[in-house]
């Protein structure tokens, strides 16, 4: 049986313990606070979580070992789960004290002879595995993926739902630079019916940080369109808000929002610029400063200067670029507000002369309605044979398909639809 210590036992690490311990493993688990201590072993969750205080029944003294010290409870152990406390700092910034200190005592209990996965279960923000913690590991005399595994491991848990969350999750995310550190952690999850994703620690971290941010900005675009809508009044806001969510896209439609909530280089077409631009201006003239909405649109405008710096700093003005896509979606001909306009245009600005075009559908009514002073092609094999670059712009399944065409040469993808 594998032995796994879970260090930092409040809602996240009790759940994550008593959750392996359902799972059939033996977890030793610790925290610095005595009393939260003295209260699992009266067998007293001290907060609510649907489900724990079950869970801690079954499991104490049995799967669930507490240790006395945080020493005990990691020498055994061939996984280590990190669930301590990431608070936020003076500035906003995340405090890593708990996680570093944790990483001194363990490291400071165990050896090199048998090898351990440092695992950190804590939100931590997008690069703490690589800049800060495994250059404190290797100052404290330990080579990260050699003598012990370094991990980033992180949990998705709903307060309210948790243990069925930890119990049958939708996704298990697992960073990591080394073979081995992978193989453990796989093994850990095996007992668990729920894809597994392999990634960088600073991917998983960032994952995290995607899943709780959309959260946020989902709840304030809410709130800022309800006082919005109090502002213009005589608007049911909460029918309003029940019969958006009647959206098919919500609930299972071909892509649904995940087609939204994906990167690119900018949206484009005749409705969203229009209408999202028309509401922040429909709360300006009543006082009201939507500043969500004007973030959208200015991030909608940086995207793009952001596409064209990539290529520039990449790419010398001399060299030919081929541009993929110039409809606003895939599947459709349509081109206002594209935003492959304003990129051409801005690259040409920059002193870019040689641009060929290929869309499957839009050259002409690009052409027509725009006149830059670009070259059209009329099929994917042209412009894969004339351009040295490529930046590709709308994500056609044609370019998927058709990778290939373009092996050897420089591929923007900024639909990142090619991976």
């Amino acid at each position: 049986m594998m032995d796994i210590a879970v260090i930092g036992l409040g809602f996240v690490g009790l759940t994550t313990a008593l959750g392996l311990s359902e799972k059939g493993y033996r977890v030793h688990g610790y925290d610095a606070d005595s009393l939260k201590m003295s209260s699992y072993r009266s067998g007293v969750v001290p907060f609510h979580e649907p489900g724990l205080k079950p869970a801690l029944d079954r499991h104490i003294n049995r799967g669930f070992i507490l240790a006395d010290r945080l020493e005990d409870a990691v020498r055994p152990a061939q996984v280590i789960f990190y669930c301590v406390g990431t608070p936020r700092g003076t500035d906003g910034s995340v405090d890593l004290t708990y996680i570093l200190e944790a990483t001194r005592q363990t490291l400071q209990a165990i050896d090199t002879t048998n090898f351990r996965v440092l695992t950190y279960k804590s939100t931590i923000p997008p690069g703490t595995v690589r800049d800060a913690i495994v250059p404190f590991i290797e100052e404290l005399g330990f080579r990260a993926g050699r003598d012990v595994g370094v991990a980033s491991n992180p949990e998705f848990l709903a307060e309210g739902r948790a243990w069925d969350d930890f119990i049958n999750p939708d996704r298990i995310v697992i960073g990591t630079n080394d073979e081995l550190s992978t193989r453990l952690l796989e093994q850990v999850y095996t007992r668990f019916d729920a894809p597994i994703h392999t990634v960088s620690p600073t991917t998983a971290e960032f994952i995290k940080y995607l899943s709780n941010t959309l959260l946020a900005t989902l709840i304030s675009f809410a709130n800022e369109m309800a006082m919005l809508a109090d502002q213009v009044g005589d608007i049911e806001i909460a029918r309003a808000f029940k019969i958006l969510h009647q959206d098919k896209r919500w609930s299972g439609a071909p892509a649904g929002m995940t087609g939204y909530v994906y990167p690119g280089c900018g949206f484009g077409g005749y409705c969203l610029p229009k209408d999202t631009e028309a509401m922040y201006m429909q709360g300006r003239t009543r006082g009201f400063d939507a500043q969500g909405l004007r973030h959208v649109l200015q991030v909608n405008e940086r995207v793009k200067d952001f596409v064209v710096e990539k290529v520039a700093a990449e790419t010398p003005a001399s060299r030919t670029i081929g541009v993929l896509g110039l409809a606003f979606k895939p599947n459709s001909d349509d081109i206002r507000d594209t935003p492959t306009r304003a990129i051409i245009q801005r690259l040409l600005d920059r002193g870019y002369g040689n641009i060929i075009a290929y869309d499957p559908l839009a050259n002409d009514v690009f052409d027509r309605t725009y006149h830059l002073p670009i070259a059209y092609a009329g099929s994917l094999r042209e412009i894969a044979q004339a351009a040295d670059v490529f930046v590709l712009l709308t994500a056609w399944d044609e370019f998927r398909r058709n990778r290939d065409l373009f092996a050897g040469k420089k591929v923007f993808d900024f639909r990142y639809c090619l991976s």
